[in-house]
């Protein structure tokens, strides 16, 4: 199952060369998922082939604009392209004000529904399930309420055998997949282990937003497989990161660390940095399996 995010803005407050405000793009199954939506995110979505009709699911993190301004834009352009299935939401409360407020003011009537989830800053707690994947937030330490968000997968079925798959009928392909030994009418038993291999472990993903280091989150992200974590500064600016609740390139490298993930993704870069080399190579000297979160580039997951 085809489980990636592509990366469609890393800068943090403002826009600069080559570098947008944040959004990612999570892919779960062929099912998309919008994480933040800054300013010029439907353009980066057409910039890298990625269809905006798809996006069924949209969760933004905190209404500092850099990670919702984008959104007005991509909700109006789905409604003049003739969308007619839902969206679904999930924000803090003040945001459905937000959007009602622009439309009202526009004087647009969605051709397709909104179904909005007010979400709280204040407690980690599941906010949507469907067949593949579980989400839940994060409590993050910002100037404002925000929240991260960890995408876990559901437990997947047995893989059956193809070679294997023209010696029993097709009427047994479930109960094999599900691990379930099949007995047959003549009283022969067809084990599910001698059909099927193991399914692939169930991976998550850990988007951690605007936050200081804040051991009160790690218990969320503890063990998770990929970690997106921001990395505004340099780790000589950390009075500056602190003063504005944000985190330092060697401080996202010690989160990794500390709390056993296999991969760190770092983004959310100050516009003061023109190249990122340095804020690599930082994060890297306490956590090596680091990579940048920037523009266009899609990881596996």
């Amino acid at each position: 199952m085809k489980f990636e995010v592509t990366i469609l803005g890393s800068s943090s407050a403002t826009p600069v060369f080559n570098r947008n405000p944040s959004a990612q793009l999570l892919n779960c199954n062929e099912k998309f998922y919008l994480i933040d939506c800054g300013e010029g995110t439907q353009q980066q979505l057409t910039k890298y082939n990625l269809k905006a009709a798809r996006i069924d699911h949209i969760f933004i993190s905190h209404l500092h604009g850099d990670h919702y301004f984008g959104l007005i834009g991509l909700l109006s352009s789905l409604h003049l392209n003739g969308r007619t299935k839902s969206m679904q939401i999930f924000g803090p409360k003040p945001l459905l004000e937000i959007l009602e407020i622009q439309f009202k003011y526009s004087d647009t009537i969605l051709r397709y529904p909104l179904e909005f989830f007010p979400i709280e800053a204040d407690v980690s707690k599941q906010i949507f399930e469907n067949q593949d994947l579980i989400v839940e937030t994060i409590v993050l330490n910002h100037r404002i309420p925000t929240t991260g968000f960890i995408f876990k997968q559901k437990p997947r079925q047995r893989k059956l055998i193809k070679e294997k798959t023209d010696e029993i009928p097709m009427a047994y392909y479930t109960a094999l997949k599900k691990g379930v030994d099949v007995e047959l009418p003549d009283g022969q038993i067809l084990k599910s282990e001698d059909y099927t291999t193991p399914a692939d472990p169930p991976r998550s993903y850990a988007y951690c937003s605007d936050t200081r280091y804040d051991e009160r989150y790690f218990s969320s992200i503890k063990g998770c497989d990929t970690l997106y974590h921001e990395a505004t500064f340099m780790h000589e600016l950390l009075d500056r990161a602190n003063e504005t609740h944000h985190t330092t390139a060697l401080q996202a490298g010690e989160v990794a660390k500390i709390n056993g993930v296999e991969k760190l993704l770092i983004g959310h870069f100050s516009s003061r940095y023109k190249t990122l080399q340095m804020l690599l190579e930082e994060t890297q000297s306490v956590f090596e399996n680091t990579e940048l979160a920037v523009e266009g580039r899609t990881f596996q997951l």
